[in-house]
């Protein structure tokens, strides 16, 4: 069982459905298997800004952070939690952003946040930049 956690503001309006399929998508190709949470965030450039000033001191926007709850998914956590769920952490995605690196990209929005889901789902499951 996958859940994936999904919360936007009114005005940026995005397939759910591909969200989910975008994370179940990493997930079976990287073999990850049982009860799984994930949360997917979509805001505006004022709360990114914000976000990656807090965690990155960054003082802009970006398109994607990603904030994974421990570590890689293959680590087995000092404790099982009680409900046997492995929660992997929060991806936030700036629509803006999205928005106009898709239209830089000559991509629908929908395709780029699924690119961007997909990025950060590397980054919850352990896997960054070199």
């Amino acid at each position: 069982m996958i859940n994936v956690l999904i919360k936007t503001e009114s005005h940026y309006t995005v397939d759910r459905q591909r969200i989910r399929s975008a994370v179940e998508k990493v997930l079976g190709e990287k073999g990850v298997k049982g009860k799984i949470e994930v949360s997917v965030n979509i805001v505006g450039d004022r709360l990114m800004k914000e976000l990656n000033k807090k965690y990155r001191n960054l003082d802009e926007t970006t398109d994607v952070l990603s904030f994974p709850l421990g570590g890689d998914a293959n680590d087995k956590p000092f404790v099982d939690p009680p409900d046997n769920i492995l929660r992997l952490g929060d991806i936030i995605i700036s629509y803006p952003q999205a928005r106009e690196d898709a239209s830089v990209e000559n991509k629908l929005v929908d395709d780029k946040i699924d690119e961007l889901v997909a990025h950060s789902m590397l980054h919850l499951l352990g896997q960054h930049h070199e």
